[in-house]
């Protein structure tokens, strides 16, 4: 008895040293908006208890112009400090000569997934990429407030427009200076692309560059679109909105002190949270058209997640990334952070169904949505979105009218591409 107490014993210590001889170290980056670190470190853990490998989780800047800088540095000094990356729905193409083809390991669960995000991460018949979630924008609007002033939901942003303000004037008069009529995300940075690509698309005035590579950011539509959002600076916007990204934008609504935000679903939850200022008291819809000949139109977004070529464990890696973008994984993160899954089958599932509405509105969302030109215009994308943005950012902070600032982007988009984008 004693010997075989000795023994069991003696198995279990040396299953323990082998496990510790075994167990690796991996670090991840995720990013940190509303409930997104914390998921990320919840799903981690999981992992860490299913292999006994262990995981550091750190984060990077919100911003995604100041994430993807962050990036392109650590890759470019070939550093094995960060194994699995959290990267946006338009760096595929950028980033895929630093990324593992994932291929070899999923086995064929890719398919899973919407194929155009599947499509969108296969780059010269690599998988540099496992979708992790996918994103299109809302107008989350304040129920309360558009029926306390008989106000409808807004359909075209000349009508969201006037109803901020009617709303704003009202309340401002009743001592609640605080209220702003909407806000959104005015920084020059990739938010900003996103936001005024959908003005540019209501307006029927097209995406930058057309699917074939042709520069259509100089039109009339485009010019008017813009004259409609400079005029919200200062009057139905605060000034400060200049400077907001996603979580500036939904700190001054989540606090009461907004009637409409533009915003990715991950702001659903969290408006309705148990310290929120506004719980129960907030709608979603579809973004508003241009006009009556408009059409709806909000930017596809989303992250995936990515193996570093650099890392000193591309197995394990890619095992961690397979896991944290499985359907129970995604399920977790949909019901707990509103975060939209990736594989369409879970749209079905009745629990989902039953706990997230915002997936409902999403599916038919995904429908409208217009993409960013980042497959036609390849590895020049990131500077196409740096000169819209700073153009879009300057009408919107008065120094320079839309029409000249329209003109002077087509003319430096034209002098990027010169004969053909590569």
């Amino acid at each position: 008895m004693i010997a075989r107490c000795l023994s069991g014993g003696l198995s279990l210590g040396l299953l323990l040293l082998t496990n510790i001889a075994f167990s690796e170290k991996l670090t991840i980056s995720c990013g940190a908006v509303g409930a997104e670190l914390s998921l990320c470190k919840e799903a981690v853990s999981a992992w860490t208890k299913k292999t006994g490998h262990q995981v550091e989780v750190i984060s990077t800047p919100n911003s995604s112009t100041e994430r993807l800088a962050l990036y392109q540095q650590i890759f470019s000094a070939k550093s094995s400090d960060i194994d699995v990356f959290q990267i946006d729905i338009i760096w595929p193409g950028l980033l895929a000569n630093h990324l593992v083809d994932l291929l070899p390991y999923t086995q064929g669960i890719e398919k899973q997934h919407f194929p155009t995000l599947v499509e969108n991460n296969t780059v010269s018949g690599k998988l540099v990429a496992m979708p992790w979630f996918v994103d299109t924008a809302f107008l989350y609007y304040r129920k309360d407030l558009l029926e306390k002033y008989n106000q409808p939901v807004p359909t075209t942003w000349q009508q969201l427009s006037d109803i901020a303000k009617t709303i704003q004037n009202q309340e401002h008069k009743k001592g609640n200076e605080k209220l702003w009529g909407y806000v959104w995300q005015g920084r020059a940075y990739e938010g900003l692309t996103c936001n005024a690509l959908e003005w540019l698309a209501s307006f029927n005035g097209g995406s930058i560059v057309d699917s074939h590579g042709k520069i259509t950011v100089n039109s009339k539509a485009a010019e008017s679109a813009l004259a409609l959002a400079g005029q919200w600076v200062g009057k139905i916007s605060p000034p400060g909105v200049l400077n907001y990204t996603e979580e500036e934008a939904r700190g001054v609504f989540q606090s009461g002190n907004a009637v409409f935000m533009r915003n990715w679903p991950y702001a659903w939850a969290l408006a309705q949270g148990e310290e929120s200022a506004i719980k129960g008291k907030v709608g979603i819809v579809a973004l508003p058209k241009g006009s009556s000949e408009g059409k709806h139109a909000s930017t596809l977004g989303g992250w995936q997640l990515a193996v570093s070529k650099y890392s000193k464990y591309p197995k394990l890696a890619a095992d961690l990334t397979l896991f944290l973008t499985s359907y129970d994984i995604q399920k977790q993160r949909l019901l707990k952070g509103a975060f939209n899954p990736t594989i369409k089958s879970l749209y079905e599932d009745k629990e989902v169904v039953a706990a997230a509405p915002v997936a409902e509105t999403l599916v038919k969302s995904l429908e409208q949505s217009v993409a960013r030109p980042s497959t036609a215009t390849k590895s020049k994308y990131n500077q196409v979105s740096n000169l819209f943005f700073n153009a879009v950012h300057n009408v919107l902070a008065g120094k320079t009218t839309p029409k000249q600032a329209l003109k002077k982007l087509e003319k430096k988009l034209k002098r990027i591409k010169r004969k053909k984008w590569n």
